[in-house]
């Protein structure tokens, strides 16, 4: 998604340039001086010059997954354009998990009860070339989101706290050049993995593999260039992977080349480059260890009926490529099993991310009503990017069938989902979705959950709650997602 303010560019035309516009620089002469004014005392006027256009402002993408389909902000002034999104669902998991817990999803967190999700309000100041933004978040999502990132367990100060109630905040500045030159500095929206942050953007509320395991925010600068109005191209120097804090000695770095040759096509380019393994999550110093990443998606709208009862049809992919490379591991043809592999003098374990998804979907009653298909696949050996369970089962747990991150380890999961949205206004959806998920090792939470009866905080054995209890970890689950999303 594209956020930018109205571009403007300073024209260098001078008389001359009068030919542009058909006129000569006598025919203008004539119709800028009164009748009987002497030659030497004629004035040619200069048209004004003309405003450069607005990045994709040309064509109308409100059906692009993860990008806003509203085509105006109601809360808009000439200084502050505010918002406000309300993103509460209630969730039917199959295997009603005693403690209401669902593993593995950073789109909700709960299950069988109402839970508020996301309330994120704030909004865009503007002025001049001046630009801010600030969102906030309050609901579960600003405990979930926070814990992915262990960067904030080093040195001093709590930074996620201080941070989990921000999920956007920066400032910048714009320079009229090309089609428009921002300068950001702050917590922006990555958007790896093509779905957008807020729900209220995406096709279906429950993304797959691909996106629910790649970064959502990333702490830092950004710098966005648009050469022209159908393509932009975003440099990233930040602090890592969706995190906080830096981990080692050098920071990440990436990039996002975004071109819409038409508006039925879309396409979407992201690669990102650091070194983000933590010294506390493995033994030793693994500052050594490089992260590289790419992921790609294309969008295609290729029906467009507007008005029509059936008025329109489009599909998204994305497929990842990611690695990690150094200290004990390799991206490809090194070891899969985590005791043969990793240790001084053995064979590095294989350690990457290949993951994919495809989505389709068909709106109707003049885009009041939509229906999505979609699912993908993960495969991750080393499990350096698998969102890890909470409570008993943990990785650092001392559960005897808690989930391990050691290197060398297997993951392979995919997914499908179907759901119908219904969109009476811009400012409201509802949403109705079966998900089916699928792992090779047990992942999921069973019946028995993944905390015990006397809670999740532990206790003073190093477990969590009661130290006998075991969680229950299921190779599958199934889940109806019922949301209503709000957005001014």
């Amino acid at each position: 998604m594209l956020k930018t303010i109205p571009v403007r560019v300073l024209s260098l035309c001078s008389a001359a340039a009068l030919l542009c516009i058909g006129a000569t620089p006598s025919l203008a002469a004539e119709a800028a001086s009164p009748p009987g004014t002497p030659e030497s005392s004629k004035t040619v006027a200069v048209p004004a010059p003309e405003p450069a256009s607005e990045p994709f402002a040309w064509g109308d993408f409100t059906w692009l997954n993860g990008n806003n389909r509203q085509h105006s902000a109601l809360l808009d002034s000439k200084y502050f354009t505010g918002s406000f999104l309300a993103d509460v669902n209630y969730v039917w998991d199959f295997a009603h998990p005693i403690d209401h817990t669902i593993v593995g999803s950073t789109a909700t967190f709960r299950a069988g009860e109402f839970n508020l999700s996301f309330l994120g309000f704030g909004g865009d100041f503007h002025w001049d070339n001046v630009r801010g933004r600030f969102i906030m978040q309050l609901g579960t999502r600003a405990m979930g989101i926070a814990r992915n990132d262990p960067s904030a367990d080093r040195g001093q100060f709590d930074l996620r706290d201080s941070l989990r109630y921000i999920s956007e905040a920066y400032g910048g500045y714009h320079w009229d050049v090309l089609h428009g030159i921002n300068l950001d500095v702050g917590i922006f929206m990555s958007y790896i993995g093509l779905f957008s942050y807020d729900n209220f953007e995406n096709w279906a509320y429950q993304p797959s593999y691909t996106s629910d395991n790649t970064p959502w925010f990333f702490h830092g600068a950004r710098l966005q260039i648009f050469p022209t109005d159908r393509l932009k191209v975003e440099l990233w120097l930040i602090n890592g992977w969706q995190s906080y804090a830096q981990y080692n000695d050098m920071p990440g770095g990436g990039f996002q080349v975004a071109y819409r040759p038409t508006e039925s096509v879309a396409f979407v380019f992201n690669g990102y480059g650091g070194w983000d393994t933590a010294p506390v999550r493995t033994a030793g110093d693994h500052s050594g260890r490089l992260r590289l990443h790419s992921d790609d998606s294309v969008m295609v709208r290729y029906f467009n009926n507007p008005g029509g009862m059936f008025s329109k049809a489009a599909f998204s992919f994305t497929g990842d490529l990611g690695f990690e490379s150094g200290n004990g591991v390799t991206p490809f043809g090194g070891g899969t099993d985590g005791a043969t592999c990793g240790g001084t003098g053995q064979q590095a374990c294989t350690q990457n991310f290949i993951a994919g998804m495809l989505y389709n979907r068909f709106w109707f009653f003049k885009d009041k009503l939509a229906t999505t298909l979609g699912g993908g696949f993960m495969h991750n050996p080393g499990r350096y990017l698998v969102l890890p369970p909470t409570g008993s089962a943990n990785p650092y747990g001392t559960s005897p069938n808690a989930f391990t991150l050691n290197q060398g380890d297997k993951f392979d999961a995919w997914d499908c989902s179907a759901g119908i949205q219904i969109m009476p206004s811009e400012y409201v959806t509802w949403v109705l979705e079966f998900v089916h998920r699928h792992a090779s090792v047990p992942y999921f939470a069973g019946h028995g959950g993944v905390t015990s009866a006397t809670g999740y905080l532990p206790s003073t054995s190093g477990s969590y709650g009661d130290p006998t209890y075991v969680p229950d970890l299921r190779n599958d689950e199934n889940r109806i997602n019922l949301s209503m999303l709000t957005r001014f």
